[in-house]
């Protein structure tokens, strides 16, 4: 027997998805935490265009929870999102964040949550010829295709700023 190690649940799950989904990925551990876009891109030595935030917030109107796969380089103008998505979006809290993906701020990943979440994708990202993802913790990233990763997650693609 070998001490392998394990992997943590949430980077199972992201693996997991991944492969019912048929997206090729590279999961990697940074030796550094990669909560922000900024630090995930010094970790894999990427742009921060090629970081995608997973950042979500919740319809104003329905309560839902709603999933955007932004460019590291990009901030989300809410108003012109909320066209695309049928209504203001909030801000939630991190309880809401992790009972909605099963994931905690900073390390929610575009696929493997807990539950269903609509998602939308930055169309900047697919300039890329790949991207780099949170893979579930601060300290898992993964590698991937952007247009693969859009049919993952069954993502609208939008412009987002």
């Amino acid at each position: 027997m070998t001490d392998q190690p394990t992997r943590p649940d949430a980077v199972r799950r992201v693996e997991i998805a991944a492969l019912a989904r048929s997206l090729p990925i590279r999961v990697v551990e940074t030796q550094v935490i990669a909560r922000t876009a900024e630090e995930a891109a010094l970790a894999v030595s990427a742009e921060v265009g090629q970081i995608v935030k997973s950042l979500v917030f919740r319809g104003a109107t329905s309560g839902e929870p709603v999933l955007l796969l932004v460019s590291g380089a990009n901030r989300v103008d809410e108003t012109a999102v909320a066209v695309h998505v049928g209504e203001p979006l909030e801000r939630p809290d991190a309880d809401f964040v992790r009972e909605a993906t099963g994931f905690a701020i900073g390390g929610v990943a575009p696929l493997g949550s807990l539950h269903p979440i609509r998602t939308f994708m930055d169309r900047d990202l697919l300039a890329h010829d790949v991207v780099w993802a949170a893979a579930g913790t601060p300290f898992h990233v993964f590698e991937t295709v952007p247009d693969a990763l859009r049919i993952a997650c069954d993502a609208v693609v939008i412009p987002v700023r």
